[in-house]
């Protein structure tokens, strides 16, 4: 077919009987060859999930849209194929497994000939209404989550991911910290006798008795975990809940007094450095019935450093997570 032969189509958006030039399904390219990845990226959608009381909410994310062209030949893709494809199933049903692998389906059958593996990977906040510790408030917190599919020659890989802010408070700074303050007891008290349970109450409530205070900082685990398809699904929510489980000191909302004093003594009880944090939701992740692969990464946004304290670990699984 010569460069001014091109097929002509009908245009659904084209006043009646009238025939638009198709270059995609006319000449082919000069340079043939198959390509990885064709598609979309950034796309606007929306998606219905569940909130924390089972009810459906509708969020914005982004999406991004793959299929390959295994067609040498072909000039490219139909890109209008994957995205309303795409958009009409997402607007009208819940966001779920099966519901990815019929929308990468059909983003392989739409390409028949040309196409044998399509990914998708949609990213948004997952909003979710947290109580505080102790008071009776509450507010919102969002979660950066993801979802990726991949649907290569039949075989379908769903990998889930979460983002969870934490607060991590440093072992090394609260031991030095113990030290100054004994340091502190003992120069006050090095030349008196016995003492009360009072006297030492007054002076643990003196603010110049406590001469340092160990540091902390707002803390990101990143986790990532690809569920074997004949387990129970696992939803973003129970993922979510279950890392700030784990880790124990979530950042919080609304927070009163007794919250900020709950949390205090969270951290406390709950010194970690990154390593500590990476090998919590290790072992809560091994443990878990399902999980085929996963990827964590502890990342500690240092306040006395000006660098990142980071620590990652994975399955270790052959074709899998990679640190």
């Amino acid at each position: 077919m010569s460069s001014t032969e091109l097929k002509l189509a009908r245009s659904v958006d084209a006043p009646k009987g009238k025939q638009m030039p198709d270059v995609a399904e006319g000449v082919g390219p000069q340079i043939q060859g198959t390509l990885d990845r064709v598609g979309m990226s950034h796309i606007e959608v929306p998606v219905k999930v569940q909130d924390s009381n089972g009810e459906l909410m509708i969020l914005s994310a982004k999406a991004d849209a793959y299929v390959n062209l295994v067609d040498s030949a072909a000039k490219g893709i139909h890109m209008s194929r994957l995205f309303l494809s795409m958009q009409k199933k997402l607007e009208s049903e819940e966001l779920t497994p099966k519901l990815v692998e019929e929308i990468l389906t059909e983003f392989v059958s739409s390409h028949a000939g040309k196409s044998d593996s399509a990914s998708l990977a949609i990213d948004f906040d997952y909003l979710i209404k947290r109580k505080a510790l102790l008071s009776d408030n509450s507010g919102w917190r969002s979660y950066p989550v993801s979802v990726k599919g991949t649907l290569t020659k039949g075989v379908m890989r769903l990998e889930l991911g979460v983002q969870v802010a934490y607060s991590s408070t440093c072992p090394c700074s609260a031991a030095l910290s113990r030290q100054l303050i004994k340091e502190k007891f003992e120069s006050d008290f090095s030349s008196k006798g016995g003492l009360s349970v009072d006297e030492v109450a007054e002076w643990l409530s003196k603010e110049s008795s406590i001469v340092a205070t160990p540091h902390s900082q707002r803390s990101i685990a990143d986790v990532r975990i690809v569920m074997d398809r004949a387990a129970p699904c696992v939803t973003l929510l129970s993922i979510i809940d279950d890392v700030e489980g784990v880790l124990k000191t979530a950042v919080q909302t609304a927070v009163k007094r007794e919250d900020e004093q709950e949390f205090a003594r969270l951290n406390a009880s709950n010194l970690m450095f990154c390593e500590d944090a990476s090998r919590r939701m290790k072992a809560w992740l091994e443990s878990s019935k399902g999980v085929v692969d996963y990827r964590i990464e502890a990342r500690h946004v240092e306040s006395l450093h000006a660098h990142d304290a980071v620590s990652i670990v994975t399955k270790g699984v052959d074709g899998g997570f990679r640190p």
